[in-house]
C-alpha cells in the first residue's frame, strides 16, 4: 500500500494500519471523481466498502459514473471527516466494473448494512431488488496510492 502525506508540515500521515481502519470503519461517503465524454470532471458522493485492499460501490449500470468510467477507467477518490480534527484519504485508481448477479450481492449487501444497518430496511430492500434484478453494477477500484491526512497531531 503506497501513502503518501497529502499536507507535507501540517499535520501527520496516516499509517498503513490507521490508513485500512478508517476506509474500513467510516460511515463517511466516498466522493468519486470520473471524466465524461467530453473531459469534464464528475464528483459523485457515494456509499463504499473497503475490503482486501480495494474500494467497492453500488451504482445503477445506466449512471453517469458507469458511463464515464466506460470510456476512462482512472478515477479518483476522497474520504474525509469535516469534523475537527480534520482526517482524510484520498487516492486515485483503476476502475473495473462487475454485472455480474450473483458476485455482486455480496458486496452489495455489506454495504447497505454498512450505511442502512439493516438488510430489512425500505432503503436497502429497494437497492438489494436493483442488484437482483441486474439493473446495479459493482465498482471495483483498485488504489494506484492513498493520499492521508490528519489534523489531530
Amino acid at each position: 500500500m503506497k501513502i503518501v502525506h497529502a499536507s507535507p508540515g501540517f499535520g501527520s500521515i496516516l499509517t498503513e494500519p490507521q490508513t485500512i481502519d478508517f476506509l474500513s470503519n467510516s460511515k463517511l461517503n466516498l466522493l468519486l471523481g470520473t471524466v465524461d465524454r467530453n473531459g469534464e470532471p464528475n464528483v459523485h458522493p457515494v456509499w463504499y466498502l473497503f475490503q482486501d485492499g480495494k474500494l467497492y460501490i453500488e451504482t445503477g449500470k445506466n449512471s453517469k459514473k458507469i458511463q464515464n468510467i466506460r470510456q476512462k477507467n482512472i478515477v479518483y477518490f476522497c474520504v474525509d471527516d469535516e469534523n475537527m480534527p480534520y482526517k482524510g484519504v484520498r487516492g486515485k485508481g483503476e476502475a473495473r466494473i462487475s454485472e455480474d448477479i450473483k458476485s455482486n450481492i455480496p458486496i452489495a449487501e455489506k454495504i447497505m448494512l454498512k450505511y442502512t444497518g439493516s438488510l430489512d430496511n425500505e432503503i436497502a430492500k429497494m437497492l438489494m431488488d436493483g442488484v437482483k434484478e441486474g439493473l446495479s453494477a459493482i465498482l471495483e477500484i483498485s488504489p494506484k496510492y492513498y493520499s492521508t491526512w490528519d489534523h489531530s497531531t
